[in-house]
């Protein structure tokens, strides 16, 4: 950022070099504007930068226009008026106060700050001769398609892999669960065959005993009617 001010003051200098000696409208003063940053698409040709300007006290006759560029450790002359590359670069004047840069055959080699400067070459005043702030401009490369098929394969092993040990802990649970089940199917098999012979057990205790009582009353009953034939002869 040091250097970019560093630059930016050598080009004020510059300005006061290429009008020097001009003017009288001591009054002139001059702001500049322009956009903090423009982001162009990596498919993205033909760009315009914007710069707006104000003047006040100026004479009517129409400024000069420069545009320069600041890269990493140096800046270049763009159009000074007069643009270095017609093909490359060009002016237009929109309106009385705005103004914009055209940028052809744009790359990710023109990212870089772009400075508007604003000139009444008829002024002495210092703050007749301004610049603005600057543009980023900024590019973007083209994605790679190799990107996303790697991102795409990510994803499809992501949801093999956890298939894969939904499987293998699903059989495991069942692995470790059958002996259990099994052992506690052979208990109920076990009590249900236990409760059976209980069952017939008790019917035969049942039926034994019935079979004894009346077995009982037959003998009971027995010596009563030898005692009634008795009786019955000696009459």
């Amino acid at each position: 950022m040091a250097s970019f001010n560093k630059l930016k003051n050598m080009l004020m200098l510059a300005f006061d070099w290429i009008l020097y000696g001009a003017g009288a409208a001591d009054s002139c003063q001059v702001t500049v504007t322009q956009p903090r940053f423009q982001e162009a698409d990596y498919s993205t040709h033909t760009v315009f930068l914007a710069c707006a300007f104000s003047a006040s006290g100026c004479s009517s006759s129409p400024p000069q226009v420069l545009w320069f560029r600041f890269l990493t450790n140096e800046h270049e002359d763009l159009c000074t008026p007069g643009c270095t590359d017609h093909q490359k670069y060009r002016v237009h004047v929109l309106s009385e106060n705005n103004i914009s840069l055209q940028i052809n055959d744009l790359t990710v080699d023109d990212n870089a700050v772009y400075i508007c400067g604003i000139a009444f070459s008829d002024s002495s005043s210092p703050h007749s001769k301004q610049t603005g702030d600057g543009t980023v401009l900024t590019k973007t490369e083209k994605q790679h398609s190799n990107g996303k098929l790697i991102f795409i394969f990510m994803i499809i092993a992501s949801s093999l892999l956890f298939l894969y040990s939904t499987t293998v802990f699903t059989f495991f649970v069942v692995y470790k669960l059958k002996p259990k089940l099994l052992k506690k199917s052979g208990k109920e098999d076990q009590r249900t065959e236990n409760c059976k012979l209980s069952s017939g057990r008790k019917i035969f205790q049942a039926i034994a005993q019935e079979l004894q009582k009346q077995r009982y009353t037959e003998h009971c009953q027995q010596p009563d009617d030898l005692e009634d034939d008795s009786v019955y002869q000696n009459r």
